[in-house]
């Protein structure tokens, strides 16, 4: 259960917070952090490989990080059956929009900045793909019919020009249990 704090003007943006020691600069974060291996830098390229390629054919779940200009961030599930993803080349996805709840916030964001943010999962799988890029959104393509359910088009897609895409360490999966059902909390 994460830990709360009771105290009236306590967390991020307090003035003054008792014992808390926050860290503040770049030189601090690499100071606890130490340098990164040099293989965790070399793995991040901006073009899908046929790795990459075989996890967006078996995922079928990312979360789609946006902010608006201001930094305000969303981060909305996307799924549908694996390889919902369509790749349009090794530079480019697009994903479908499909029915939800209407609000939009994602291409509200995406309308305000097009900088976003996509991770891939396997449920059961130690695999997190990290794609990011700048997105567009589109209201018809010659690639909209792969991306039909049925024999229903999308309205939308977003399209993402990728900028960077990154094999994520699967540790936290692995620490969350989230893929073993024994972790699992009862509804």
């Amino acid at each position: 259960m994460p830990q709360t704090t009771d105290t009236p003007g306590s967390g991020p943006g307090a003035l003054a917070e008792d014992g808390w020691a926050e860290l503040t600069s770049p030189a601090e974060l690499r100071a606890l952090l130490g340098e990164p291996w040099p293989v965790v830098i070399e793995k991040v390229h901006d073009r899908l490989t046929d790795q990459d390629l075989d996890i967006l054919a078996r995922s079928p779940l990312c979360l789609l990080a946006t902010s608006d200009s201001r930094g305000n961030c969303d981060v909305s599930p996307r799924g549908d059956a694996p390889g919902f993803t369509h790749v349009v080349d090794a530079g480019t996805l697009a994903l479908p929009d499909r029915p939800g709840n209407r609000r939009g916030d994602s291409f509200h964001n995406i309308l305000d900045n097009p900088h976003a943010g996509l991770l891939y999962l396997i449920p059961g799988g130690k695999e997190v793909l990290r794609v990011n890029g700048r997105a567009r959104i589109l209201t018809d393509a010659p690639f909209f019919d792969a991306m039909a359910e049925g024999d229903r088009r999308p309205a939308l897609a977003l399209v993402l020009e990728i900028d960077e895409v990154y094999l994520h360490c699967p540790q936290s999966l692995r620490r969350s249990g989230v893929w073993d059902p024994a972790s699992w909390q009862a509804r």
